[in-house]
């Protein structure tokens, strides 16, 4: 998917697209068919993360083997600029958190440069009062095996507590 147009309007489910990793290189997210995953926007310095990325690794630690649980992080810094690192600051940060889920490089999901993907998840699934924006840091898609996004949570929705709803998925 070109990240220049409106492309994503034609994707089928989210293996229609790619991103670019945290190291720099191009994933189709096909790589994903077949897993069920949480895509989630974060950030180091919002007051989410330090529960988000301990509970987040938690849970890929504890089903990413054995339910083939996937995490796909998207750093941005739209929300109070608190992400303001590159993607080395971003991977040390990271590294440091244990995290062992796919990282990608640093993108905007709202407004006329946000990544494809985002504008796609963002029309399959709108905020609880029908808006198209990503409110803040956080924002977590659950994706399932056929590579649809089925369910959506806000900021301060805990990674531990998706763990029921992830099974409906598995």
């Amino acid at each position: 998917m070109s990240k220049t147009t409106d492309d994503w309007k034609n994707a089928s489910s989210i293996y229609d697209f790619t991103a670019t990793d945290i190291k720099g290189n191009e994933i189709s997210l096909e790589k994903y068919k077949g897993h069920v995953s949480i895509i989630v926007n974060v950030a180091s310095r919002c007051g989410h993360t330090k529960s988000n990325y301990e509970q987040f690794v938690k849970i890929y630690n504890e089903y990413s083997e054995s339910k083939g649980l996937r995490i796909l992080a998207f750093p941005c810094n739209q929300f109070g600029g608190q992400e303001p690192g590159d993607s080395e600051k971003i991977c040390k940060f990271a590294e440091n958190k244990n995290v062992t889920f796919d990282m990608f490089e640093k993108i905007n999901v709202n407004g006329p440069k946000a990544h494809p993907l985002w504008n796609y998840l963002k029309d399959k699934l709108p905020a609880e009062k029908g808006g198209k924006t990503i409110k803040w840091n956080f924002t977590k898609f659950i994706i399932d095996q056929d590579g649809q996004p089925v369910e959506r949570f806000p900021s301060a929705t805990k990674p531990l507590t998706l763990v029921d709803t992830l099974k409906k998925y598995w």
